[in-house]
């Protein structure tokens, strides 16, 4: 009796080689790298060439001259002399002066006497004078403060 041979399974190669070229047209190209060139040392008494900037092109923003500076000219509403109430007028004094003025004055006072909060330096702490203008507030900070001062000017 013959034996039976077993006839070798087929590989199946094509969803292989289609499995292959998903995979190479989902990949990212290759990057190309330059090879590292070395410089080469001028020789002794010879300065190297110098390299001429490349030119740039025109455009809009570089073609049209630059106007001159011309300057700042302050806010008419910010520098009129306004008048000051009593409680207030005791702390900046009591004629009338602009509110950047005003501003000047009150941070003198608060240096001068030392009322900047040591640990969170946005708050003041008021003293008498400063408590009547800030509404009876011990702290206030030093955005409201602005806020508070407004209603002493007019």
């Amino acid at each position: 009796m013959a034996k039976a041979k077993k006839k070798p399974a087929k590989k199946k190669p094509a969803k292989k080689k289609k499995a292959a070229k998903k995979k190479a047209r989902m990949a990212p190209p290759a990057k190309k790298t330059r090879k590292a060139t070395t410089k080469k040392k001028p020789a002794k008494g010879k300065k190297p060439a110098k390299r001429k900037p490349a030119k740039r092109k025109a455009t809009s923003r570089t073609a049209t001259p630059r106007k001159a500076k011309t300057r700042r000219v302050p806010n008419a509403a910010f520098m009129r002399p306004m008048s000051v109430t009593g409680a207030l007028g005791e702390v900046v004094g009591h004629r009338a002066i602009p509110r950047t003025e005003v501003t000047k004055k009150l941070w003198a006072y608060i240096k001068k006497n030392s009322l900047q909060d040591s640990v969170n330096r946005r708050m003041i702490n008021a003293d008498d004078k400063l408590q009547r203008v800030f509404g009876g507030k011990k702290k206030v900070s030093m955005f409201e403060m602005t806020k508070l001062v407004s209603k002493h000017m007019s």
